[in-house]
């Protein structure tokens, strides 16, 4: 059984603070089983968006992790993030949106091995 997505966001956040990194949740989605879109602004124009990965990155040994995979593999304009964040809300209303500020782009996520 997977961590709840309020208690996972909770940490993380709390992560991002540890590591002097403000981070702010924007939308809160299902407590119990909402995806998690992390958003790394830049502080230049530019943002990283990090989604779930697919299942297929899990292992069966370790089902309680949440990995991550980016959505490009370089920065984007933060436009374009908005825009797909936009539409992930729109498809799944029950998603979690969370952002962090750091001009080094840490993100202190688990990334999916590809």
């Amino acid at each position: 059984m997977r961590l709840k997505s309020n208690i996972w966001v909770s940490a993380y956040l709390r992560r991002c603070q540890t590591e002097g990194v403000f981070g702010a949740v924007r939308h809160r989605g299902a407590e119990e089983a909402g995806a998690v879109f992390v958003k790394v602004s830049l502080l230049d124009g530019n943002a990283m968006l990090y989604v779930p990965a697919p299942q297929t990155s899990y292992d069966d040994g370790r089902p309680v992790d949440r990995f991550f995979v980016p959505a490009a593999p370089q920065p984007m304009p933060e436009a374009a993030v908005e825009e797909r964040l936009t539409k992930e809300l729109r498809f799944d209303p029950d998603a979690w949106i969370v952002e962090t500020e750091d001009r080094a782009g840490r993100h202190f996520l688990d990334l999916a091995k590809s």
